[in-house]
């Protein structure tokens, strides 16, 4: 069973959202034709990113915890993280425009993302020559001074992010060496700043953030788009 370690973290992350995506009231199954189109484009974007790094030993994975099927120079697993993880995201984001009122999100979100673009750009500085810091601080910075320009809320995309939270400490922490005896996925210190929290790198939390800002826009996108033809 070891060797499908990683291959049962992202099974557990998609398992509930796909389960509850056929409640009648609100059914989630029936966005999958913006969804799909959505995380297929993203994915692609960071799968191109994922081979990159892999290849020049920014990180790499534990074949001890792995089917032993690979992409290229990425395991199976790793591919299905940029499938299950952005589901289970952009599901909590469907759920909580049902759960919260308007009134709590709706305000100008430019505030928080201020706010939110101090340690970037403090990470930024700290990690110029890192490229795991570099990238994701600057990528991150990106999206939100465009966000700002564009008065774009993303006030239930950060909420959304919040509420996944905890899951993504249970699921990255395993991933990244809690409970286990060696990590899954490892990643070389001299591109990141060797700050954890347990044992996740500070910049994971920039990555998964994109990552759900990434899916979560273009699906809401494909959606007006749709809408609007």
């Amino acid at each position: 069973m070891k060797s499908y370690t990683y291959l049962m973290v992202d099974v557990a992350c998609i398992i509930v959202p796909f389960l509850f995506s056929f409640y009648k009231k609100h059914a989630f199954y029936k966005e999958w034709k913006h969804f799909i189109p959505a995380n297929l484009l993203v994915a692609a974007f960071f799968l191109v990113w994922d081979y990159w790094f892999t290849e020049i030993g920014v990180w790499g994975f534990n074949p001890d915890y792995l089917c032993g099927i690979y992409l290229g120079n990425l395991p199976l697993e790793e591919v299905l993280f940029f499938i299950c993880i952005p589901y289970a995201c952009t599901f909590t984001y469907f759920a909580l425009k049902y759960l919260v009122p308007l009134r709590y999100y709706a305000c100008n979100s430019g505030l928080v993302i201020s706010l939110l673009l101090v340690p970037l750009i403090f990470s930024l500085f700290l990690g110029y020559g890192k490229m795991y810091t570099f990238s994701t601080s600057l990528l991150l910075s990106g999206v939100f001074l465009v966000a700002i320009y564009r008065q774009t809320n993303l006030n239930l995309i950060l909420l959304s992010y919040l509420v996944v939270l905890p899951f993504f400490l249970l699921s990255n922490g395993l991933l990244t060496g809690s409970f286990i005896d060696e990590p899954i996925v490892w990643y070389d210190n001299n591109e990141n700043l060797g700050v954890r929290v347990f044992t996740i790198p500070v910049e994971d939390f920039f990555y998964g953030l994109l990552l759900v800002i990434g899916n979560v826009t273009l699906f809401e996108w494909l959606k007006r788009s749709r809408v609007n033809s």
